[in-house]
């Protein structure tokens, strides 16, 4: 695959709408400095020097889809409360529609609150409710995807765990991808990863996949052994292991096993670099590439995003930059 067709394919972005559902949240971030040891704990004190905010969860999913040139439309949760409206704003500030984001009146906005001082993650406090979504939540829910899955080329799910995904909801919704013959794409949490049989893919990373799969990855053959076992009880189209620094792994059923390198060149920070993988490799598949192409524009995506501090996204062009610069 050479760079100039894998451009082709990101050109055709523009014409893509990706419907993100999923666990929606606040990121907020605290920046500042250290220079002594508190005198009542023998804890850092930071200076704090900047404060900022973006969409983080299934809202990162999305600004990362839009700043990627393509077309997001986002479904999730937000309390009735400040939190969830600074979250709608920070979605539109990003060309991300916020008009499905449903007030749920039993659950604040997620809020994940860090401190981070020069290059050091120093702490995280989540504010959140995660007990499953009622019956009512349920109903709004399915019908918005109801509503606006038939103009989205891909349905993509983004599970944080935070009550939204369960049974009902995903029986719901796979049958209404079904019906309207919709590409599929899953970003899991381990206790949800039965819910998505017959998906067109899965995309967990290595320490949940080995979770899912009870198999303790030592080495190279222990990682086959997980793919192949997902892959087979998932009965997915296929299965994308994210892997870090060591790049990423690619099972497709009746095909060889694909390893894809990281191409990375400093990692500065990994929140939401899953988000960004996800937002690529939907559009990608939006766009009518292969698996193993949309792999590698995912990967080259997110060896942009680690290079960035905090939760961030990719734009087109520094994602066509990182594909003129990178080795192939």
């Amino acid at each position: 695959m050479n760079r100039a067709a894998l451009h082709k394919y990101l050109q055709r972005f523009s014409r893509c709408h990706v419907l993100i559902l999923g666990d929606v949240m606040l990121d907020e971030y605290m920046w500042g400095t250290v220079s002594r040891i508190s005198p009542e704990a023998p804890v850092p004190v930071v200076a704090v020097r900047s404060e900022s905010v973006k969409a983080g969860g299934a809202g990162n999913v999305a600004t990362n889809v839009a700043a990627l040139g393509g077309r997001a439309s986002l479904i999730g949760l937000v309390g009735n409360d400040a939190a969830g409206e600074r979250l709608g704003h920070e979605l539109e500030l990003a060309g991300v529609k916020s008009d499905g984001l449903i007030v749920d009146t039993s659950r604040p906005t997620t809020i994940k609150s860090r401190v981070v001082a020069g290059s050091q993650h120093v702490v995280r406090f989540d504010r959140e409710i995660d007990t499953p979504i009622s019956r009512g939540v349920r109903t709004r829910v399915v019908a918005a995807v109801r509503e606006r899955l038939p103009g989205a080329d891909v349905l993509l799910i983004s599970d944080y765990a935070k009550g939204l995904v369960g049974p009902g909801l995903v029986r719901e919704i796979l049958d209404i991808a079904a019906r309207h013959r919709k590409l599929v794409a899953v970003d899991p949490k381990v206790q949800h990863l039965n819910l998505f049989k017959g998906v067109t893919l899965v995309a967990p990373n290595h320490h949940e996949a080995a979770a899912a799969a009870r198999i303790s990855v030592r080495g190279e053959a222990d990682l086959l052994r997980v793919g192949r076992r997902l892959l087979r009880r998932l009965k997915a189209r296929a299965l994308l292991i994210t892997r870090g620094e060591h790049g990423m792994c690619l099972f497709e059923t009746g095909k060889p096993v694909v390893h894809i390198p990281t191409v990375a060149r400093e990692v500065y920070d990994v929140t939401g670099a899953g988000d960004t993988v996800m937002g690529a490799l939907s559009l990608a598949l939006a766009t009518g590439a292969d698996m193993h192409t949309a792999a590698l524009i995912a990967n080259y995506a997110a060896g942009v995003v680690v290079g960035k501090r905090g939760t961030a996204s990719v734009t087109r062009a520094e994602l066509e930059r990182a594909l003129r610069d990178g080795k192939l």
